[in-house]
């Protein structure tokens, strides 16, 4: 089939066709969850103003879409259908695009290579012996293989970034507040993103201003989105100043060479471009996961199979029930981070624990602060390797949480950060990422843009993008 995308669900033939169409790519890869697209009520209309009608946008399982399920790739929410909308799905909605399915994610969020869920495994569409990356691999493998030209994710440490990078596309982590939480199942609440995918940074642009803003049912959201900055055209590269990370020396090839191809892209255009260390790289992981499982822990304390969760067949007393329903459905990572977020926050443990991380944190922020006093954007790897195999070929669990250590920065700091592909290695995709100061993030996607054009992205050749 040969489309655009704004006339996949213009009419039921054409309807018919793109469903299967998906169907048939997703017994591979386990992108989806549920997929339920309907002719959009919008098709018919070549008149409306909005750049994202007509669009079909997959969503994160953990993103409140009434009447679809919201699983969170849990088996403790297996049968729960969600009775209302995000924030962010109400906007895209009132926009005019169609949501089209939710998409596979580590339970609760929880997890580097969307294996953790109880629902579904997802698989790179360039290679499916490998991961799409995580938690929002779903989403990521859904625009990779030409599914969806654009998907929502969340990011806690690298959730959008890193499967983005994974699977050869475009990941936006927005500035802390910069589009509202409200309708986002809660993991880390500091540190939580709702984050866009897309196939392009034209598109990526498009839906993320339909979904940014101030929102009255989120009181962390920004009052008045500010780009920061006036956007930077792609002309203009020669007036930035760039910080360029150097990638570590264990850093896989891959990596150390999509760095290469893009200094080589800001150098050539002029770009005012200065190599920078970071310090706290080192205990950044560990600051974001000793913060974010103690929040975690308080805010899946709500999971207990009594007001949300499903129930054992029979308990003595509530205190059984409780345990019954965690035990079996909650998988091996939710109880662990659920565990060490409890140790963090104990009696005599807290100042030890939780208090040095939150005071590392504020130094973090403040490093970054400092930075970006003197440089645009920041250019960095987005994790060690390229997609790394699923199973016991791949990295461990501790591998994959200190190898997150480029993205939770931005996390922890709260500034924006975006996953631009660069090329293909060794039949892999590679990419970096650019970071830039709060509120930047218009002109983190202008820089996207111009990246795009000197080094176009190329798609998975098992899944060629069928529309355009």
């Amino acid at each position: 089939m040969k489309a655009d995308w704004n006339t996949v669900l213009a009419t039921a033939e054409t309807l018919k066709e793109y469903r299967a169409g998906v169907e048939t790519r997703d017994k591979d890869l386990g992108a989806f969850l549920h997929f339920s697209p309907s002719v959009s009520t919008e098709a018919g209309n070549p008149d409306s103003a909005s750049a994202v009608s007509r669009l079909p946008i997959a969503i994160k399982d953990n993103l409140a879409v009434t009447d679809f399920p919201l699983t969170c790739g849990s088996r403790l929410l297996e049968h729960f259908t969600s009775p209302y909308d995000a924030t962010a799905i109400e906007r895209l909605k009132a926009a005019g695009a169609s949501i089209v399915g939710k998409t596979a994610m580590d339970e609760f969020g929880m997890g580097s290579a969307t294996d953790t869920s109880a629902l579904s495994e997802t698989k790179n569409p360039w290679d499916t012996s490998r991961t799409a990356g995580g938690s929002s691999g779903g989403s990521a493998a859904a625009v990779a293989a030409g599914m969806v030209p654009v998907s929502l994710g969340s990011d806690t440490g690298g959730s959008v970034r890193q499967p983005a990078s994974f699977c050869g596309v475009y990941g936006l982590k927005p500035t802390y507040g910069a589009v509202s939480r409200f309708g986002l199942v809660a993991y880390a609440s500091s540190l939580d993103t709702v984050g866009v995918i897309a196939d392009t940074p034209d598109r990526l642009e498009a839906v993320f201003s339909v979904i940014a803003g101030e929102d009255a049912k989120d009181q962390t959201s920004i009052a008045a989105f500010s780009p920061g900055q006036p956007p930077v055209a792609p002309a203009d590269l020669s007036s930035l100043r760039v910080g360029i990370l150097r990638a570590d020396e264990g850093d896989e090839p891959g990596v150390r060479e999509a760095m290469t191809r893009v200094e080589d892209v800001f150098r050539t255009a002029g770009t005012e471009a200065e190599t920078v260390t970071l310090p706290f790289l080192e205990y950044a992981s560990a600051v974001y996961y000793t913060i974010a499982t103690a929040e975690a822990g308080a805010n899946l304390a709500r999971f207990d199979g009594i007001r949300y969760g499903e129930r054992p067949l029979y308990a003595e007393n509530p205190d059984e029930l409780v345990r019954l329903s965690r035990s079996a459905g909650l998988g091996d990572e939710v109880k662990l981070r659920i565990l060490l977020g409890t140790y963090v926050l104990r009696s005599g443990f807290h100042d030890q624990y939780y208090g040095r991380a939150q005071r590392l944190r504020a130094r973090i922020r403040q490093a970054m602060q400092d930075l970006f006093s003197r440089f645009d954007l920041l250019v960095s790897p987005v994790f060690p390797t390229l997609a790394f195999r699923l199973g016991r070929d791949g990295l461990t669990p501790y591998q994959r949480k200190q190898a997150d250590r480029y993205t939770t920065v931005a996390n922890l700091a709260g500034v924006p950060a975006l996953a631009v592909p660069t090329g293909v290695h060794d039949g892999l995709p590679a990419g970096v990422q650019i970071t830039g100061r709060m509120g930047g993030d218009y002109a983190l996607i202008a820089v996207a843009k111009a990246l795009h054009q000197a080094l176009p992205p190329a798609a998975p050749a098992t899944y060629p993008r069928i529309w355009s």
